[in-house]
């Protein structure tokens, strides 16, 4: 399990929010919502461990997280609101790149089959910086399918995908909540999902 409690964070001398309290189960997800610049970023990677909140404390399965670095990044995927492929390397050594930094193996064809699945069929041994912004997208959502994990932090999943795209990622996020995994995005889109909650900033 997921849990915040009081949270508050500032950018600059600017206060985002404060007092933000969360908790997240197996099998539920939870959109954060707000207005361009409201800290919806910022509280994902506060909740990631990437920033440190200027009060309060995130804790998985009731340890906080700065104690429990190393079993939570293992059961942590946090992909951001921008495409973090390498454009001078190929779709598939991106995804293999990002298993090699986790220290979790990935063959080359388990990479070419998540790279066809979100799409980019033949498209695994061109240069990334070929590709457009909604493929490169792709490349990183296809991390969902090599990166075992628990929990999916995602800022923005479905930003430059057509709607085929949306729905395929839309039932990959619910095929991973109906294994028991836990999700937190944010969206200024509908999300194709059932139920969950919102954090609203």
């Amino acid at each position: 399990m997921l849990s915040a409690t009081h949270l508050a964070c500032s950018r600059g001398e600017r206060l985002l929010f404060k007092d933000l309290s969360l908790s997240l189960a197996p099998g539920a997800w939870l959109q954060v919502s707000g207005t361009n610049g409201a800290g919806k970023t910022t509280l994902l990677r506060t909740l990631v461990g990437l920033c440190a909140p200027d009060h309060g404390e995130v804790c998985w399965n009731g340890v906080p997280i700065t104690n429990a670095a190393e079993t939570y990044q293992h059961a942590l995927l946090y992909l951001g609101h921008h495409a973090a492929v390498k454009d001078e390397l190929t779709p598939l050594e991106n995804l293999r790149l990002g298993n090699e930094l986790d220290g979790l193996p990935l063959a080359d064809a388990d990479a070419l089959a998540a790279l066809q699945r979100l799409g980019l069929h033949g498209r695994g041994n061109l240069p990334t910086r070929w590709l457009s912004a909604g493929q490169k997208r792709r490349v990183l959502l296809a991390r969902l399918l090599v990166r075992p994990a628990t929990l999916w932090v995602l800022d923005e999943p479905f930003a430059a995908l057509d709607t085929a795209a949306v729905a395929l990622v839309g039932s990959l996020i619910a095929a991973h909540l109906a294994a028991g995994g836990m999700a937190i995005l944010t969206s200024h889109q509908p999300v194709p999902l059932p139920g969950g909650a919102e954090v609203v900033l």
